[in-house]
C-alpha cells in the first residue's frame, strides 16, 4: 500500500520514542535565533546559575528555551560534559574549588550588585537611601568579602591533599582528545546555538595554555575571556596571554567589573594585539562611566571588543543596582541601536544578574532580556 507524504511523516515522528523528544530540543520547538536585525545577541551561562541542572545538556536547553542562539560557555558545562564521557571523577576537594560561579550573588531592588565603589554608595534611588552593607560582608555585594585566593579557586592555603586533588585533575584535562569538545559543539550547533567565546583559561604552564585554545578551537569560539589583571604581574600576564591568542588567532578578551573606565584597557591593547575586551557595560555604569559612558567607549573602541556584557544598573551614587532591563540608567536601547547602526558583529551577551521575580526563573528571565532587545530594535 503506498502512504502519502503526510502518512509516512506521521509514522516517522511515531517510531522516535518519547524520551527522545523530549530529550533533543529540535523535537520541542524551533531553533532559536537571537540575531536581532543585524545585532548578535548571546548570553553566559552565568545567566542560568540559579539553574537546577547545570550540565551541557541542560544549559543548551535553557539556551533554546530562552530564545538564544549564541552562548559565552563557563568552563562547569564543558567540564561536566568531557567528565561524562570519559567517566572521570574529580577528586573530593575540601575548601572550595573553581566549579562554580565566583563573585558573590546578584543584586537587585533594594540590594547591591558587583562593580561599584563602596565610598560612592551614600545616595538614594526612586526616592530611597542605598542600603547599608552588613557588618563582615562586602560593602557593594553584601557577601562575605572573597580574599585573593578564594578569586583563584580556593579558600586559603591548599593542604597538600588538595594539591593532589589539582594535580590528578589537571592530569586528567591535559589527556583528553579534542573530539569530545568537538561533539559537545555539534551538539549545540544542531540545536542552533553558537558558542563564540569560553570563559575557562588555564594558564599554569604552557601546556595548559595549550589545552585551553585547543578547547577553544574545538568548540568554534572566537576568543576565550578572562577577568582583567591587575597588580604587579598585570603586564606580564597581558602579555603571555595575548601573545598566546594572536598565535592561535583566538583572541583573549578581559571582563571588567568596578575598574570598568574608558582607560582600563589600554595596556592590554597596547601590549599584544591578541588581547580584546569583554567589557561589561552594566558594570561600566555602576563603576561611574570613569571618563565616558558606554556609548563613548563603544565608539572608541568597537574594533577591539569582541564581546559585551549586557545588564541593567544604576550609578553609584544611585546605589549601583542591578535591575530588570530598561528600569536602570544602562543606555542599553541606545547600545544596541548604536551596534544595528554601524553594523558591529560583536556579541552582546547578557549576563543576568537582577532578582528574579517569584513564580519565574532564570530562564523566563533571559527571554523578557531578549524581548526588551527585540522591543528597541523594531
Amino acid at each position: 500500500m503506498a502512504l502519502t507524504r503526510r502518512e509516512f511523516g506521521k509514522m516517522a515522528l511515531a517510531s522516535v520514542p518519547a524520551v527522545a523528544m523530549f530529550e533533543n530540543p529540535l523535537f520541542a520547538q524551533a531553533r532559536p535565533n537571537s540575531v536581532i536585525d543585524g545585532v548578535t545577541l548571546g548570553a553566559i551561562t552565568y545567566s542560568f546559575r540559579s539553574m537546577p541542572d547545570q550540565s551541557a545538556e541542560a544549559t543548551l536547553k535553557y539556551c533554546v528555551d530562552s530564545g538564544i542562539s549564541a552562548i559565552e560557555l563557563m568552563g562547569g558545562p564543558v567540564n561536566d560534559y568531557a567528565r561524562k564521557r570519559t567517566g572521570f571523577q574529580p577528586p573530593a576537594a575540601a575548601g572550595g574549588g573553581r566549579g562554580g560561579p565566583r563573585g558573590g550573588g546578584p543584586g537587585g531592588p533594594g540590594g547591591r550588585g558587583r562593580g561599584a565603589d563602596p565610598a560612592a554608595l551614600t545616595g538614594s534611588w526612586n526616592g530611597q537611601a542605598c542600603a547599608p552593607a552588613q557588618p563582615g560582608t562586602d560593602p557593594v555585594t553584601g557577601n562575605e568579602p572573597l580574599t585573593p585566593a578564594a578569586l583563584a579557586g580556593g579558600r586559603g592555603t591548599p593542604t597538600p591533599e588538595q594539591i593532589a586533588n589539582a594535580e590528578a585533575e589537571r592530569k586528567w584535562r591535559l589527556g583528553l582528545s579534542m573530539d569530545i569538545f568537538k561533539d559537545l559543539r555539534k551538539m549545540y550547533n544542531d540545536a542552533g546555538v553558537n558558542i563564540y567565546a569560553v570563559k575557562d583559561i588555564h594558564q599554569e604552564t604552557d601546556a595548559d595554555l595549550e589545552y585551553t585554545f585547543a578547547v577553544a578551537e574545538a568548540l568554534g569560539a572566537s576568543h576565550v575571556t578572562i577577568e582583567l589583571p591587575s597588580g604587579p604581574t598585570a603586564g606580564a600576564t597581558l602579555k603571555r596571554l595575548g601573545d598566546w591568542g594572536a598565535r592561535k588567532k583566538i583572541y583573549v578578551a578581559y571582563h571588567t567589573h568596578a575598574q570598568g573606565s574608558m582607560t582600563a584597557f589600554d595596556e592590554a591593547f597596547r601590549i599584544s594585539p591578541g588581547n580584546m575586551a569583554n567589557v561589561d557595560l552594566g558594570h561600566f555604569v555602576a563603576g561611574g562611566n570613569r571618563g565616558g559612558t558606554p556609548l563613548d567607549f563603544l565608539n572608541k573602541f568597537h574594533g577591539r571588543i569582541a564581546s559585551a556584557h549586557l545588564k541593567d544598573r544604576t550609578l553609584p551614587q544611585n546605589c549601583a543596582l542591578n535591575l530588570p532591563w530598561g528600569t536602570g540608567q544602562t543606555p542599553l536601547r541606545e547600545i544596541l541601536q548604536l551596534m544595528r547602526t554601524n553594523r558591529w558583529t560583536f556579541p552582546g551577551t547578557i549576563e543576568l544578574e537582577y532578582a528574579i521575580p517569584e513564580g519565574s526563573d532564570a530562564v523566563k528571565e533571559v527571554a523578557n532580556c531578549v524581548s526588551f532587545c527585540r522591543r528597541a530594535l523594531a
